[in-house]
């Protein structure tokens, strides 16, 4: 019952700055040129022997700074305890076969913009970066600036640990990566805010015009009776209609306060439960209006 007493201005006012806020959002929309990425489409064969199996899905996410291209290459891990590629002196062991070989390196430890860096000037033609441990398959656009034109794309934690135990294993791992559905992202997080505020201020401007007819309704009625009870009251008025004689026609009585002529023979007057008069013609629209006589406002409905 407590909404149906906030008053149209609240609505108002609320439906307003949801709308303005909403505005703002769309106006606040980052500038997508240089943040458009897309899913990486990662088609990776493992050899085993004279086995060869094959899996391919968009596993990844290009980096933001990255070239939207294909490259492809033997997978090739960091030397050392560490797969994090942070340490100036880290080194790739590539098998002699590969001409062309991707870093495949853990994230954490220094910067994404340092990794990619450091695997670009060792030779990698790409680097494939993978999440820490608990995210899962969890992966998302990196951002590494001054990395030149090298394809870095990040996958999730749970495909890369299967990759490096692959490659630890002795097997040969080599990857396609592909440009698969374009992505940008900031359109999850302000779109979806953007239209939660949409849809909260159509809510809001739709409880508004709902509710808001029913004041004037509740109101018209109101007035409607009041009305209705004012003409039965001015119907049960005592009239007389005035003849010489009369003491109302005498010179020296008060004339109509409402027209301020003079009572003459044969005028029809209203007398009112105060005793006041006046001209039937005058006082009837006087009291549908004010309901209250003019001399003392005693009023007739109250009488």
């Amino acid at each position: 019952m407590s909404l149906l007493r906030i008053t149209p201005s609240i609505h108002s006012s609320v439906s307003s700055r949801l709308l303005r806020l909403s505005i703002f959002l769309l106006l606040s929309l980052p500038d997508s040129k240089g943040k458009a990425t897309g899913a990486a489409h990662l088609n990776i064969t493992v050899q085993v022997g004279n086995r060869i199996i094959s899996e391919s899905g968009e596993n990844g996410v290009f980096g933001y700074h990255s070239p939207l291209e294909t490259v492809s290459g033997v997978v090739v891990i960091p030397e050392g305890w560490t797969q994090h590629a942070c340490n100036p002196m880290t080194n790739f062991s590539r098998p002699e076969r590969a001409d062309s070989w991707l870093a495949l390196i853990e994230r954490g430890g220094c910067s994404f913009t340092h990794k990619i860096n450091m695997a670009a000037e060792k030779g990698a033609n790409g680097v494939i970066i993978y999440n820490s441990p608990g995210t899962g398959n969890t992966a998302f656009p990196m951002s590494h600036q001054g990395t030149e034109n090298i394809v870095a794309v990040m996958i999730g934690n749970l495909k890369g640990m299967e990759l490096l135990h692959l490659i630890q294993k002795g097997v040969y791992v080599t990857i396609i990566i592909e440009v698969g559905r374009m992505h940008v992202p900031w359109l999850s997080h302000y779109v979806i805010s953007l239209f939660t505020c949409l849809a909260a201020t159509v809510a809001y401007l739709f409880l508004y015009c709902t509710w808001r007819p029913r004041v004037p309704n509740s109101s018209t009625r109101r007035q409607r009776q009041i009305k209705a009870d004012v003409k039965k009251a001015i119907g049960q008025l005592q009239l007389q209609v005035l003849k010489e004689g009369d003491k109302e026609l005498d010179p020296d009585e008060d004339s109509c306060v409402v027209c301020f002529d003079i009572y003459k023979p044969q005028d029809v007057v209203r007398i009112l439960t105060c005793k006041h008069f006046f001209h039937k013609a005058c006082i009837d629209p006087w009291l549908l209006a004010h309901r209250t006589c003019p001399i003392c406002k005693c009023d007739i409905l109250k009488t």
